[in-house]
């Protein structure tokens, strides 16, 4: 197989993709019967693969070396290309929603494809190019922000994720100073974060509106593809996470600050640390935890083996944390090499077994899925996605001791402990989107000042009056990536969290059924809604309360009985 780092990279002709893309419209429309419809769909598919392909070459390559002159322009060159392309795309889907052999394509490729077209074409207009132009510029120069990051500590400087261990250190002092030495990095660049995101406020408003919409919001959720759901849906989640996971999630801090021997509220700096001993930490280097994730995924099933074995020999991740790298995680596909490609960041902290499983989880349904047709159905929409990955960090929990050796036991507590505190703040980052884009004239001092209002409903564990820059001024939001680059994602960890819940719950009663509950979720790709999705496996929607009700009351009881004898 080709290696990521053989894969051929060159810049297309702009104009010569417009070109092409206007051909495969026009013969389109002028297809005398559903074959040669059919054929000229066919080939618009691999058109579309093969740009998809260049261009997330270009942005990985990027990614992992923002310093990189020629990649850096390549991202510039997508950052204006795609807006311009996306005229065509939508040409292109007007077309195939106004085509007489509408009735054949759904026969033989289903129905969501016209559903989710039909949105699609609520989210464009030429009038918005220059918008989207400037959008993808703010979001470009937020990353790179982020990534040149240089933070002095202890005499030596780190990057934002090389400061983690540092931030988890179970020395109080120094632990404390590394959460300073961060967020004074984050304040001396205040100035800068609050203008990027109080433009894309704007720009996103004005671009709803120039839809002929309220603002942001309602663009906000077609653009993110929702079909099943709307925000009123999202907003009974909320009510439910505020009713049933705040509770419990409290009752976890209040346990931590008393393992500590801190004061509760507890400070951003002490809710860091979950023991005393220290938090988890994976056994070996980055190529060892490699390595038990390949013993994890041979055992899971044979699927899993051939998949992470594939991943390896391609050399399709790339985990250390280096400089210049971008932050964060996240996984990608590209679709001429039918593989999927992992990015990440490895710092030495348990999130390092997570990106082995989490990561993972969306690359092996990618896989799973790599030669369905259209290529739209090899992904499901965000919040199904989610759902492949972090259910398969519950599967992962049976190599725990492979992961972690001595800390296996910290870990498995301190992973159901963590599905359960995420969903209070996954829940405040989307509360928050909402009240930002339903006032987009609000001052940057102002956003932090909702943030800090609304962290007090959902976080109510973390002191607001520490004393530690950014954190407890109602800034902490500013880290969060998805806030600037990708508006409303965020809710969606939260809905596919509840439904991993279900599958932890399935996995203590009988692990093979819940594998088998797994792959008939994950086998159906992105050829139905996500609340299809789940009911054709045998699972409950996030949107009912019940079902948050009962995997936090579970969850709960066996933290509640959770054996942590001899671990301080």
């Amino acid at each position: 197989m080709v290696k990521f780092k053989d894969m051929q990279y060159e810049r297309p002709d702009l104009e010569d993709l417009k070109t092409q893309m206007a051909g495969l419209i026009r013969r389109l429309k002028e297809a005398g019967s559903y074959a040669e419809a059919k054929a000229v769909f066919l080939e618009k598919e691999a058109h579309e693969k093969h740009v998809n392909t260049l261009a997330t070459l270009a942005s990985v390559r990027h990614s992992i070396d923002t310093r990189d002159q020629f990649y850096d322009g390549e991202e510039k060159f997508w950052d204006k290309a795609v807006p311009e392309l996306e005229e065509y795309v939508q040409q292109w889907t007007l077309a195939m929603l106004e085509s007489p052999f509408r009735k054949d394509f759904e026969a033989e490729y289903g129905g969501l494809m016209f559903l989710n077209a039909e949105i699609a074409l609520k989210t464009f207009s030429p009038e918005i190019i220059p918008d989207l132009q400037k959008e993808n510029e703010l979001t470009t120069e937020y990353s790179k922000l982020i990534a040149s990051a240089q933070v002095p500590f202890e005499g030596k400087t780190y990057t934002l994720s090389q400061m983690g261990p540092f931030q988890h250190d179970p020395d109080d002092a120094r632990r404390l100073a590394a959460w300073k030495a961060v967020g004074t990095w984050f304040k001396e660049h205040q100035a800068e974060l609050d203008r990027i995101y109080d433009e894309l406020t704007k720009l996103r408003d004005v671009m709803g509106k120039k839809l002929g919409y309220e603002g942001y919001t309602t663009l906000g959720y077609y653009r993110m593809g929702r079909n099943c759901y709307d925000k009123n849906d999202v907003e009974k989640f909320r009510s439910a996470v505020q009713k049933y996971l705040v509770p419990v999630a409290n009752k976890i801090y209040r346990a931590q600050a008393k393992r500590l021997g801190v004061s509760y509220p507890l400070s951003y700096a002490d809710a860091a640390l979950e023991f005393r001993s220290g938090n988890p930490k994976p056994q070996g280097t980055a190529d060892d935890i490699l390595a038990a994730g390949k013993a994890f995924y041979d055992e899971l099933s044979p699927e899993t083996s051939e998949f992470f074995r594939m991943m390896l020999e391609g050399e399709l991740m790339d985990v250390l944390s280096t400089e210049g790298k971008q932050s964060g995680g996240y996984c990608t596909s590209i679709p001429d090499y039918n593989v999927p490609f992992i990015f990440a960041n490895f710092n030495g902290t348990q999130g390092d077994v997570e990106v082995v499983t989490h990561e993972a989880g969306h690359a092996f349904a990618e896989w799973m899925n790599r030669d369905r047709v259209p290529a739209a159905y090899v992904w499901p929409s965000m919040e199904a996605c989610e759902v492949h990955s972090m259910s398969m960090e519950f599967f992962g929990e049976s190599h725990a001791e492979g992961f972690f050796g001595p800390d296996a036991q910290k870990f498995l507590y301190s992973h159901l402990a963590g599905a359960i505190t995420f969903i209070p703040y996954g829940t405040l980052v989307d509360h928050f989107q909402h009240e930002v884009y339903a006032h987009p004239e609000m001052t940057p001092k102002e956003r932090h000042g909702v943030w800090k209002r609304l962290q007090g409903v959902y976080m109510p564990w973390i002191k607001l009056d520490g004393d530690i820059p950014f954190y407890a001024d109602g800034e902490a939001w500013q880290r969060q990536s998805h806030i600037y680059g990708s508006p409303f994602y965020y809710i969606d960890y939260c809905l596919a969290q509840t439904v991993s819940l279900q599958f932890w719950a399935l996995i203590q009663k009988d692990r093979k059924d819940a594998w088998d509950h797994y792959m008939a979720y994950t086998r159906q790709g992105g050829s139905r809604v996500f609340t299809e999705l789940l009911k054709n496996a045998g699972l409950e929607s996030p949107f009912e309360e019940s079902t948050l009700q009962g995997v936090c009351a579970a969850a709960d009881k066996r933290l509640d009985s959770f054996d942590l004898t001899g671990i301080a």
